[in-house]
């Protein structure tokens, strides 16, 4: 009955902040605390338990991030660079939808695909005011080549932090049966981003001459703050690459950030403080109690266990299905706690495969699924909901269905191509 309950519960919260009848916040706060009062989580392991509440560990990376962005911010670097991205694409929308994907996979696999989002977001917000045309499908097609550039690495998406310490896969094992279909799949992105978003690409030739006459150095409104914000910022990108080495969270890294760049700017704490995204926060934890109401009744448990005994001993249509489903379920429930969830359920199939290789094989179609499937909706990632709020604070409010309709095809095809690679690599 309890399982009835919290998957009502969930199912009308998430029809709300689908349709947008009513605010995401108020939807997941209230939805979170149905799920308390009604015991369908206790409440101590709300705040306390590893995998069935809030994952402070995302909190807290997304708080230490924001808080440096918001110093940084008062450098005048986001608009140096987005002056020298309008110029460098000459002010053409595809040209420049390309550069920003192209800049954002990149440094996804390494500095996480959230972390990359708040840095890039500002930017194209700027250069899209500049020439003045529509930020959406831009910060769209950014978030989309987040998630999947950030699926090549260990580090770049925090689901394959969560497979590689429960499969024991290390940053060169990710990189090595990861990075060629992220690179494929990356590559096939960009061409279908000039059909995807071909209503959005608008020129204005006086506008992008205005912006072409700019210079870009006289942006920098401190010299000598920025450099400071680069070394601190840097130092946090370190930080992150030697996680598994040093084994410091992630959000341990971004807080010591965030007071050494509060410390060396001098910057006022509440105006930066002003800067964090403090509605997106809150959404995150009201989503993570809604989901540990799931993973506490045994729903999430209980649609794996189900999918998986079904398959009985056929590990081709088991890797199948883990990609797929995966890709599925990580849409709607946020894949970072489904990883949390599903992922004990993944290691005893793997334990019962006849050699490494076939067990290999599954972590691979799980973690791929789970990765692609990040954007499938709105709130799918951490990625996506981050860059939704920094849209929002910035009049540029991108919708659930706005978002989600160019996720779905994203995705589809994504997951696809990736069932194929498992396919030819570890089962022809």
């Amino acid at each position: 009955m309890s399982a009835f309950a919290a998957l009502a519960i969930f199912l009308v919260a998430f029809y709300f902040i689908a349709t947008e009848k009513a605010n995401k916040v108020k939807v997941v706060l209230i939805a979170a605390g149905l799920m308390a009062v009604l015991g369908l989580i206790p409440g101590a392991e709300v705040f306390f338990s590893e995998h069935e509440g809030i994952d402070w560990n995302v909190i807290f990376l997304l708080l230490g991030m924001m808080i440096i962005v918001g110093v940084i911010k008062q450098t005048g670097v986001f608009d140096y660079l987005a002056i020298w991205a309008a110029k460098k694409s000459k002010g053409r929308p595809y040209r420049l939808m390309v550069m920003l994907m192209v800049i954002t996979a990149i440094a996804s696999p390494f500095l996480d695909n959230v972390t990359t989002i708040m840095l890039v977001a500002p930017v194209t917000i700027v250069v899209c005011n500049r020439l003045r045309i529509a930020a959406q499908p831009y910060l769209i097609a950014e978030v989309l080549a987040s998630n999947i550039g950030g699926a090549a690495t260990l580090i770049g998406d925090p689901p394959n932090i969560i497979i590689g310490s429960r499969a024991g896969l290390t940053f060169n094992d990710f990189l090595v049966h990861m990075a060629p279909i992220v690179v494929v799949i990356f590559a096939v992105f960009v061409l279908c981003a000039r059909w995807l978003f071909a209503g959005s690409f608008q020129y204005n030739a006086d506008r992008v001459a205005e912006v072409m006459a700019l210079q870009e150095r006289r942006a920098i409104t401190d010299p000598r703050l920025l450099v400071r914000c680069l070394v601190v910022l840097a130092a946090v990108v370190a930080g992150f690459g030697l996680h598994a080495v040093v084994h410091v969270d992630p959000s341990i890294v971004a807080l010591v950030g965030a007071g050494v760049m509060l410390l060396v700017s001098r910057a006022n704490v509440s105006e930066v403080l002003h800067e964090v995204e403090w509605p997106t926060l809150v959404f995150f934890m009201g989503l993570f109690v809604m989901v540990a109401g799931l993973v506490h009744t045994g729903v999430i448990a209980a649609i794996g266990t189900w999918a998986l005994d079904t398959l009985g001993d056929d590990y081709f249509v088991a890797a199948t299905a883990l990609l797929f489903g995966s890709g599925v379920l990580g849409a709607f429930f946020d894949n970072i706690p489904y990883v949390a969830t599903t992922a004990p359920i993944v290691e005893g199939v793997v334990a019962a495969a006849p050699d490494p290789q076939t067990g290999q094989a599954l972590w691979w179609a799980f973690a791929l699924g789970a990765d692609f499937g990040g954007n499938g909706t709105a709130v799918a990632a951490s990625a996506n909901v981050v860059a939704l709020g920094i849209a929002a604070r910035n009049g540029h409010k991108i919708s659930f269905w706005q978002f989600t309709r160019y996720g779905i095809v994203v995705t589809a095809f994504s997951t696809l191509l990736a069932w194929l690679y498992v396919w030819m690599r570890y089962f022809l």
